[in-house]
């Protein structure tokens, strides 16, 4: 019997290792679809590694994106990545985002209305926070932000 623990013990700890960076449990709320989980992993990832063109492949490519910010709304998938571009430099401005799913509401099968919290340490600057609500929808299999309203 005491073996039996153990075996099954070290099997939970080397299984537990596998899928530490894909570690989803801050990004995923009830109902929501696990596509949506695992393009936030990715777009979370490519800001730490300081690539916004990756970021950006969460967004919907096309003028019809939506961007609501602080300055005011901005459209298109070219221009959010340029406005990402002069906000946000270099790494050292990018700092280390996390991301923290609040609320999913479904909006049917192919959309669904996204409530989170952000949140960005930075080593030479002062960490920033806010708020965020995205829509999302699936097209053609895929699961874009249409419009991202972040404060």
């Amino acid at each position: 019997m005491c073996k039996v623990f153990y075996v099954t013990l070290a099997w939970a700890v080397v299984f537990a290792g596998f899928g530490q960076s894909e570690d989803l449990s801050s990004l995923r709320v009830p109902g929501m679809p696990e596509a949506v989980a695992a393009t936030m992993q990715r777009q979370q990832d490519a800001w730490n590694h300081a690539d916004l063109v990756g970021f950006m492949e969460g967004y919907l490519p096309s003028d019809s994106l939506m961007f609501i910010g602080k300055s005011g709304v901005t459209y298109g998938h070219e221009a959010t990545l340029k406005r990402y571009m002069t906000g946000y430099p270099d790494a050292s401005a990018m700092g280390t985002l996390t991301f923290q799913n609040l609320q999913w509401i479904s909006l049917g099968d192919h959309a669904g209305w996204l409530m989170g919290k952000w949140a960005l340490k930075k080593e030479a600057q002062e960490d920033a926070e806010g708020m965020y609500t995205l829509l999302w929808r699936k097209l053609d299999g895929t699961w874009l932000i249409v419009a991202d309203h972040s404060s």
